[in-house]
């Protein structure tokens, strides 16, 4: 089955503090009872940040036998919280995005590998990274900056992956060394057709290795629990994540 929902382990579900050179860093880390060291996965959080919805998700694909790092990364403006839909919450947030670039969430995922590096629960090798939202072109820019060690990234509803600037996650492509799979919306205000065609032409001039699913029937927001939820869309993109991480990590 393509949904991780087949083994029957429990999870295991733990909050750490992880240091990185701009702060503390609050994290949930996810992995099976049994049958460790698991393989990594970094799983960046979307702009609502962590919720119940995106621990579920995480749950679930630990259950597939991955150990599942969850990292708070608005942890720059403030310790860590959950977000309402008021508007003060809606504005808050807004700020905070500006705080997170492709260039600092590499050293934020340095840190991450580095304490997971001393828990018995995570294997020492090879490992994926699952963006979503704004942290789409995050996982990419992983894929790109850690080659040696980050061999799977996946873009699920991933914003902004076309930017004016040097860091941007259609550039240097030809650095990663592993897979990437994306989940693209159309049409999605923060993902144009346009920047599509760019990210593509970049993809197949560097010889990436990468797969892409356009959704024209779900929006933007469609993987995780909550108002844009896409029943078909979600599974699909859950199919993908799953068969990207074996064929990559194991």
């Amino acid at each position: 089955m393509g949904d991780g929902r087949a083994r029957l382990d429990p999870v295991i579900e733990r909050e750490l503090t992880v240091t990185t050179p701009e702060g503390e860093l609050p994290t949930f880390v996810f992995h099976p009872e049994h049958g460790g060291p698991h393989p990594v996965v970094l799983y960046l959080m979307d702009a609502p940040s962590i919720r119940p919805a995106l621990r579920d998700m995480a749950s679930r694909l630990a259950t597939a036998g991955y150990c599942v790092v969850l990292p708070y990364l608005y942890y720059r403006g403030g310790p860590y919280r959950e977000f309402g839909a008021s508007d003060e919450d809606m504005h808050a947030r807004q700020d905070l995005m500006g705080t997170i670039t492709p260039t600092n969430i590499v050293s934020d995922a340095q840190a991450l590998l580095a304490a997971m590096a001393d828990d018995p629960a995570a294997a020492d090798g090879p490992v994926g990274a699952v963006g979503f939202c704004m942290s789409g072109g995050l996982a990419i820019s992983l894929a790109r900056a850690m080659p040696e060690r980050v061999q799977a990234a996946a873009s699920i509803h991933g914003a902004w992956l076309v930017r004016d600037t040097d860091d941007s996650p259609h550039l240097g492509l030809d650095r990663i060394a592993g897979e990437v799979h994306l989940a693209w919306c159309d049409p999605d205000p923060t993902a144009p057709p346009e920047d599509r065609e760019v990210w593509l032409a970049a993809a197949d001039a560097a010889g990436l290795r990468y797969t892409i699913d356009v959704e024209t029937e779900a929006q933007h927001g469609f993987a995780p629990a909550g108002p844009r939820y896409d029943r078909a869309a979600s599974e699909r993109h859950w199919e993908r994540v799953h068969a990207l991480l074996r064929r990559t990590i194991g």
